[in-house]
C-alpha cells in the first residue's frame, strides 16, 4: 500500500510546481524590455571602454554605473528625466570628491558624505529619487577612493553623456509603449462602464458599488498612458530615428485627453448610478443606452492601432447620441433617472473628440434640453 502512495506523491509534486511556475509573464517582461537592456548594455560599455581606453583611468567605475542608474529599465525613458538623474548622481559624485580632499575617508566621513549629498541634493530638487541617486554614489565615491581627484566626476560625466547619446540612437519603441498603456486604458475603462451596465440592467446596488470602485480607479491607467506619450514625444524630438512617430503620438495624446474627461465623467455617471439603486429597480433602457456607448469606445480603442475605424466610432456615436434626450430616453422617469442620462451626454461628447471630431461639432450633435 506504501508503494502506490509513494508513487503518487513523487508524482503530484512536479505537477502542482507545474501549476505554479508559469514562465510566461517573465518572457514577457523580457521582450517588452529587449530594447531597455540593448540600451544600458550598449552605453555601460561605451562608457567603461571610453574612460579606461581613451582616457586612461584605471577603474572607471562610474562611467558603467551612471549609465546604467540613469537609463534604467522604467517606462519613462524621456530625456529630461535622464539628464535628472545624471545631475543627481554627478552631485553626489562631487561632494565625496570634495569632502575627501578636505577630510579623507572612513567611517564618519562616508556618514559626512551622506549627509551632505542628500540635504543638498533635496534643496536641489523635490524628486527622491534625484536625492537617492546622489546618495548612492556618493558613498561609491567614499568606499573606493582613488589617487587623482575627481577622476570620478569625469567618469560619471562619461557615463551622462554615453547615456543621452543611446538615448537618441537606439531610442525604445515610443509607439508600442503608448499602444500598450492605451489598451490597458481603454479596457479598465470598459470595465468599469460595463459594471455600471450590469447594475442598472438588475437594479443591484452591490454592483453599483463596484462600478463607482472600478471608475476611481481609473485615473493611474491613464497617466500611465500620458507618461508614455510624453515620453514618446520627447524622445522623438531628439532621435532622428523615432521623429516620423511624432504623429501617431500626437493622435494618442488626443484620445488621452479625451478618454481623461470621459473617465472623470464615468465616475460621475456611477455616483448618479449608485444612488439611483437604492430602490433596487432595474433601469434597462438606461442600461442599454451605455451598452451602446461601450460599443463606441471599442471602436475607438481599435481605432489606435487602425485609424480608419475613428470614422465608424463616430459614426456609431452620432447615432447615440441623436437620442440622448432625458425627456426622450425616460418620459416617465423620476430626476434622478433624467440626471442620469444627462450625465451620459459629456460621457458621448468625450468619446467623439477621441473619434476624431472637434469638441463643437461633438458638442452639436447632442441635442439641446
Amino acid at each position: 500500500m506504501s508503494g502506490p502512495t509513494t508513487g503518487s506523491l513523487t508524482t503530484s509534486i512536479p505537477t502542482r510546481w507545474h501549476h505554479r511556475f508559469d514562465p510566461r509573464p517573465g518572457l514577457r517582461r523580457v521582450r517588452d524590455s529587449g530594447i531597455a537592456i540593448v540600451q544600458i548594455v550598449v552605453a555601460a560599455t561605451l562608457a567603461y571602454w571610453f574612460a579606461a581606453a581613451v582616457l586612461g583611468h584605471p577603474t572607471p567605475l562610474l562611467a558603467a554605473t551612471v549609465t546604467v542608474s540613469s537609463l534604467g529599465l522604467v517606462r519613462d525613458a524621456r530625456p529630461v528625466r535622464v539628464v535628472e538623474t545624471i545631475f543627481g548622481m554627478l552631485v553626489g559624485i562631487l561632494v565625496a570628491e570634495l569632502l575627501l580632499m578636505l577630510v579623507g575617508s572612513g567611517v564618519w566621513q562616508l556618514a559626512l558624505s551622506v549627509t551632505f549629498a542628500l540635504v543638498i541634493a533635496r534643496f536641489l530638487s523635490p524628486k527622491p529619487s534625484f536625492a537617492i541617486a546622489a546618495a548612492i554614489q556618493s558613498i561609491i565615491v567614499m568606499a573606493l577612493p582613488v589617487g587623482v581627484p575627481f577622476v570620478r566626476l569625469l567618469d560619471g560625466i562619461v557615463g551622462g553623456v554615453a547615456a543621452l547619446l543611446v538615448t537618441s540612437l537606439i531610442p525604445r519603441n515610443p509607439l508600442r509603449e503608448a499602444a500598450r498603456a492605451a489598451e490597458s486604458a481603454f479596457v479598465d475603462f470598459a470595465d468599469a462602464a460595463n459594471t455600471i451596465m450590469q447594475s442598472l440592467h438588475r437594479g443591484s446596488r452591490i454592483r453599483a458599488e463596484r462600478g463607482l470602485e472600478k471608475a476611481r480607479a481609473l485615473q493611474p491607467g491613464i497617466d500611465a498612458w500620458g507618461a508614455s506619450i510624453e515620453s514618446g514625444l520627447a524622445v522623438a524630438r531628439i532621435s532622428p530615428f523615432t521623429r516620423a512617430r511624432a504623429v501617431e503620438l500626437r493622435r494618442h495624446e488626443r484620445v488621452h485627453g479625451a478618454l481623461d474627461l470621459a473617465t472623470r465623467n464615468l465616475r460621475v455617471i456611477a455616483r448618479r448610478a449608485l444612488y439611483l439603486m437604492d430602490d433596487g429597480q432595474s433601469r434597462p433602457v438606461v442600461a442599454d443606452i451605455i451598452g451602446e456607448i461601450l460599443r463606441g469606445a471599442d471602436v475607438i480603442r481599435g481605432s489606435i492601432a487602425d485609424i480608419a475605424l475613428e470614422l465608424q466610432a463616430r459614426e456609431h456615436l452620432i447615432a447615440v447620441a441623436a437620442h440622448l434626450d432625458p425627456r426622450e430616453v425616460v418620459p416617465d422617469g423620476s430626476l434622478g433617472e433624467q440626471n442620469l442620462v444627462a450625465a451620459l451626454r459629456p460621457l458621448v461628447v468625450d468619446l467623439l473628440v477621441a473619434a476624431g471630431m472637434t469638441h463643437a461639432d461633438a458638442r452639436a450633435a447632442v441635442p439641446r434640453i
